[in-house]
């Protein structure tokens, strides 16, 4: 997996395919092969990117504490730069929508399209924020993911359904969790009060005149279908999509129907 030098630390991406540039922006908690779907079905046509959040996969550990949803923004952006990509689609998933949004609004030039999947650019509610803050607290405590906590994580990520039917891809996530490496649990920890203590961004949504996309999965917990509403009703012409049977990673619990919606869209706005 090649690696890009940024703030003194290592970023990974994987690359596949050639034509148009896409960036895609992992959830939390997740490496590149979240994005396996996607990259079968568009790295034909395709320059399709994946980085790595800091302290996930091949990443280096997180180069500052505390960091920020603007940071991860500068890094992403300084990840173009190196690749020489003057513009891209960016589809960012949970804190890629985040920092996809951030980089949307501070270079409008880079970005040509956009679309947000199960995310959020308001403020964390408190109720949910001190319910992560306290996640990140016991991983900082353990020094890892105890099962009980994991076990409190599965239906944050994934539908009802998808725990029943797809329980290959429950079971993967919840060893990488399991086996999360102990010198990451500093930079997982960052990240969590990174993306919980986020400031909004929701009033300056009308700013964005790019083509936007806004998804969600019907049964997303951590972002519900409502937070999504917000967002494309504060977006000039942007398009809103539910997936139904699906919960915070719509992009693997429902990929054909994900891919056909990206497909429609990257036909109608990709030049």
């Amino acid at each position: 997996m090649p690696k890009l030098l940024i703030k003194g630390k290592h970023l990974a991406y994987e690359e596949y395919g050639e034509g148009f540039p896409i960036l895609f922006g992992s959830s939390y908690l997740w490496d590149a092969s979240m994005w396996v779907p996607q990259i079968e079905a568009f790295s034909r046509k395709y320059r399709c990117i994946i980085p790595e959040l800091w302290g996930h996969g091949q990443s280096d550990s997180i180069p500052a504490i505390p960091y920020s949803i603007e940071a991860l923004a500068k890094d992403h952006y300084q990840l173009l730069e190196r690749l020489n990509i003057d513009r891209c689609v960016v589809v960012g998933l949970s804190v890629g929508g985040m920092w996809g949004a951030q980089l949307a609004l501070n270079h409008p030039d880079k970005v040509s399209a956009l679309v947000l999947m199960d995310t959020s650019v308001a403020p964390e509610p408190p109720e949910t924020q001190q319910r992560y803050f306290g996640m990140a607290a016991m991983v900082e405590q353990t020094g890892k993911l105890p099962v009980p906590l994991v076990e409190q994580i599965l239906p944050l990520f994934f539908a009802p359904e998808t725990l029943r039917s797809q329980p290959g891809v429950v079971e993967d996530f919840k060893q990488r969790l399991l086996n999360w490496p102990a010198e990451n649990i500093t930079s997982l920890v960052a990240l969590n009060r990174a993306i919980f203590s986020r400031a909004s961004l929701l009033e300056r949504l009308g700013e964005l005149s790019m083509p936007t996309l806004v998804m969600v999965g019907e049964e997303d917990n951590p972002r519900p279908p409502h937070e999504a509403q917000a967002m494309a009703d504060a977006i000039p012409g942007a398009e809103y999509f539910v997936i139904p049977n699906a919960g915070h990673v719509a992009n693997l619990e429902q990929p054909q129907m994900v891919n056909e919606v990206l497909h429609d869209f990257f036909l109608r706005n990709i030049r």
